[in-house]
């Protein structure tokens, strides 16, 4: 059916007096999905009406119609061929789109009315299985958040896969839990709109449900139902009261947008706090682990992500940003990819079975909702045919942590056979093409081929029957587009025509019958092409229902392939890397000899070495490494290189150095480089209190915390203090003495040495030669007493008129600070007016008013987080953002 003139909508939307059977219809299907862009199938095209058509013109770049309705003006049209639905579908989807796919529910041949039409599936960002909107090495998670009054729930579903993962805490473990999967939509209840963005931003596509879908005991019933279980317990999640109403919300989503076939959504998993280590937003934004804010940039899994199937790869992004705290499960990698890296054979070994491995995590889930193609099912069967080699492998190997495996998975022998049997391994992707299912699995469909194809050979065997039958040499079968296929017998001969024959036309030469037999092959050679299809859609039809039964096995045979492709990628990039295997314990020691970043590293330009650095840390004789040295020495590279070489050894793989030992880190705290958050009115300064303020309120005894320039977004004085206060902090808490990289400008902090006998000062060390400063990179025991700033300026181009006064200045500074410290001044640091003034000599009520609150202010009893606060009041104050 084509689009025809009189099938399109001729009025507006809404003027019922103007409406066609057609703009009826379609005005009662986009009223269901109002915030939905609906796409209309009018026969062979998917049309746009409207606002909808103008949205779609733009974002696809088609052309933009308008059908002329007399003086009320038009109605807008836009519309692309139907089989070009997965090109142009995932181009409005990636634009924030929520797409109503509407189809034709019924042939239009075979009815005399308007063609019955239906919404088959509502698309959004959370929510698809189109292979072109989907990315193959990420997960399309959709969320829910649930803020509770006291606590909060949070649920992760990949409908692609079937992954279902639930949580509840803090608003920061959710806002932490967002931040490492991702989510490319997120639902929530439409009353907390405020609170959400104020807890989480604006930066996710997000939906708002109506407040009474986030409920207890809806959402328990909604789980259940899909599990078919009287209760939750087998799942872990029974007592998650606030994780349970975002899983709820979950499934009444998918519902809502026609997904419906969910019964590859087989379990719901906890994910638990207490087993990974904590990482907060600013710290996988700071590592750059998964994503970078910086374009083109290398992060970490850039690096790690040697994986080979899809699957693997999306898991690996979750181990990454979810480092294990368990011993033995940490234990349990380093020991497998041990054996790997000892073993490279065995490497290309599992590899090659591997990639034919393709991505059994979604093409089961595909199979499971009915949109599976034949192709997709060669697919998972060569899948599962890899099962019994990887088996033999792992079992091969005699290591305890792969042979562990080799139990977990399934070959699933029966459907791999029935697969054998019955499905062609060239299937096309298209079931209309055929040649779907093998020969000799189905006696009807054989004959309709051999009809089909071989049609003209058969009619000359018929014929050559007919003829010893009826001793007739002259007969002959035919065919015309009358009266179809028939006999011609001679005038001669007509007296030997069977009394069966039914005479079907007379000539004046001839006669011409029609049998049983022959009308038969008629009905079956003109018909051959559809009862193909029908019957091969049928039998593949039940092959899908047989590969249903096998759900489970296929998804955990899918989690066990991932998990050996992670622990094969860890050993190729160890091997590739040079990396060693770690030390990881349950003491409270970072001993890290020649360790090196692992990204930087492989960024060099050719010929050119990373220059190693130990680091050393425990609780007792070296908690807090206090490193100074100019800007550009590598004390930056230095923090993050430790950060990512204990989360390497934590998540399992060996790491860039010459030997490590880490006693189990339960969270890593960065804070490394700001930015101003301008949408929340916030300073740069102000973000790193936020930040620092976070890490000292969770930080304890195994926390490893990494802290970069402190206090230098505010005047230096209050800088030094606040650093100093921090550092102190973070000395004197005996329930929070937690390993710390201190990396600052500030040189004053190096007394703090003299007073605290767990801090050590260490420089990033320079040499300078004839007025220039050459970058050791390299870390040395003692502190610097030089920033070099005014050199690094002169290297990065500053006009030299600029670089010559800078020098002129710093003359005169440390020339006035030699005098104060001779005492020869008074104490206030510099009377020159052209340099400096007093801050309260200024003859302002608002700075003295301050002065008096300073003055009040019992710093013996003031906490550093308050200390921050009342600095960030006083800022304030005086109209500093």
């Amino acid at each position: 059916m084509t689009v025809k003139p009189k099938d399109l909508p001729t009025g507006q939307v809404g003027k019922k007096s103007e409406e066609t059977p057609l703009m009826k219809q379609f005005n009662g299907i986009k009223a269901k999905f109002p915030d939905a862009l609906l796409l209309f199938r009018v026969g062979d095209f998917y049309e746009t009406f409207g606002q909808d058509a103008i949205k779609a013109s733009k974002i696809l770049g088609i052309t933009l119609t308008k059908r002329n309705n007399g003086s009320d003006g038009g109605q807008e049209l836009a519309g692309f061929p139907h089989h070009s639905l997965d090109t142009y579908l995932p181009k409005l989807v990636r634009a924030g789109l929520r797409v109503a796919v509407c189809d034709q529910l019924e042939d239009p041949k075979l009815t005399k009315s308007i063609v019955k039409r239906g919404v088959t599936e509502l698309v959004t960002p959370g929510v698809s299985y189109n292979d072109k909107v989907l990315e193959n090495n990420f997960n399309n998670f959709l969320a829910a958040v649930h803020i509770g009054e006291k606590n909060n729930g949070v649920s992760f579903l990949d409908v692609s896969t079937g992954e279902f993962l639930v949580a509840e805490g803090s608003i920061e473990y959710i806002d932490k839990l967002l931040q490492s999967f991702k989510p490319n939509e997120i639902l929530f209840q439409k009353q907390h709109s405020k609170k959400f963005t104020e807890s989480f931003g604006d930066k996710f596509y997000t939906y708002k449900l109506d407040d009474w879908i986030f409920n207890f005991d809806y959402g328990y019933e909604k789980l259940t139902a899909q599990f078919a279980t009287q209760s939750l317990k087998g799942f872990g999640v029974d007592q998650l009261k606030e994780g349970i109403i975002a899983a709820g919300a979950v499934l009444h989503y998918l519902f809502e947008t026609q997904h419906d076939k969910v019964a590859h959504i087989t379990n719901v998993r906890r994910i638990h706090e207490d087993k990974f280590v904590w990482l907060d937003k600013f710290t996988i934004r700071n590592l750059e682990l998964v994503y970078s804010t910086n374009e083109n940039a290398k992060t970490l899994i850039d690096v790690l992500d040697h994986t080979i199937t899809p699957m693997g790869s999306r898991m690996l992004k979750r181990w990454v940003v979810m480092p294990l705290k368990d011993l033995r499960l940490i234990e349990h990698r380093h020991k497998a990819v041990d054996y790997l890296v000892r073993y490279e054979d065995k490497v290309e070994a599992f590899s090659i079975q591997l990639e034919q491995a393709g991505d059994m995590e979604r093409l089961i889930s595909k199979a499971a909702v009915g949109r599976m193609n034949p192709r997709e099912l060669v697919s998972l069967k060569r899948s599962l045919e890899t099962i019994e080699p990887v088996q033999y492998l792992l079992k091969l190997s005699k290591n305890d942590a792969l042979q562990y495996f080799c139990d977990q998975m399934n070959p699933c022998k029966s459907l791999v056979e029935s697969l054998g049997k019955a499905l062609d391994d060239n299937a096309p992707v298209a079931i209309q093409k055929g040649g779907v299912i093998k020969a000799g699995v189905n006696a009807e469909l054989d004959e309709l081929r051999e009809l089909l194809l071989n049609g003209r050979e058969y009619l000359q065997k018929m014929q050559q029957r007919e003829i010893e039958a009826t001793g007739i040499s002259s007969l002959k079968i035919g065919f015309n587009n009358v009266f179809g296929y028939y006999i011609e017998v001679s005038n001669t001969h007509k007296s030997k025509a069977p009394a069966s024959w039914i005479r079907k036309q007379t000539l004046a030469n001839a006669e011409r019958y029609v049998t049983e037999e022959l009308k038969e092959y008629e009905s079956k050679i003109l018909n051959a092409e559809e009862l193909i299809l029908t019957l091969e859609s049928r039998l593949f039809a039940e092959l899908i229902s047989s590969v249903q039964e096998f759900i489970v096995p296929i998804q955990h045979n899918a989690h066990v392939l991932a998990q050996v492709d992670c622990l094969l990628s860890f050993a190729i990039c160890s091997t590739k890397n040079g990396y060693t295997r770690p030390v990881v314990n349950d003491s409270k020691v970072i001993s890290i000899k020649d360790g090196r970043h692992p990204v930087i590293e492989l960024c060099l330009p050719d010929g050119q070495s990373y220059i190693a650095n130990d680091i050393y840390l425990d609780d007792a004789k070296q908690q807090i490494m206090m490193i100074t040295g100019p800007n550009m020495a590598g004390k930056s590279a230095l923090l993050r290189q430790t950060a990512l070489i204990v989360l390497l050894a934590q998540i399992g793989c060996f790491v860039p150095a010459k030997a490590v030992e880490i006693g189990v880190v339960d969270k890593i705290f960065t804070r490394v480089g700001a930015s101003d958050n301008l949408t929340s009115g916030e300073s740069t300064f102000m973000v790193e209190m936020n930040e620092t303020a976070s890490i000292l309120n969770n930080v304890t005894d195994r926390s490893l915390v990494l802290l970069d320039e402190i206090g230098r977004g505010t005047s230096t004085y209050d800088g030094i203090s606040i650093a100093w206060a921090i550092a102190e902090y973070l000395h004197e808490n005996s329930k929070s003495r937690g390993k710390t990289l201190f990396a600052t400008h500030y040189h004053e902090l190096n007394d703090m040495a003299k007073t605290y006998k767990r801090i050590k000062n260490f420089n990033v060390s320079v040499k300078e030669i004839n007025g220039k400063i050459i970058f050791m990179r390299k870390v040395v025991p003692g502190g610097s007493q030089h920033s070099f700033g005014i050199h690094v300026a002169k290297l990065a181009g500053m006009p030299i008129k600029v670089v010559r006064r800078a020098e002129e200045m710093l003359a005169k500074l440390e020339s006035v600070r030699e005098k104060v410290n001779d005492d020869k001044v008074e104490s206030t640091l510099i009377k020159d007016e052209k340099l400096q003034m007093s801050f309260f000599q200024l003859n302002d009520p608002v700075l003295e008013q301050i002065k008096e609150q300073i003055e009040k202010t019992d710093i013996d009893t003031l906490t550093p987080v308050e200390a921050l606060i009342k600095l960030n009041e006083i800022k304030k104050a005086i109209g500093v953002k």
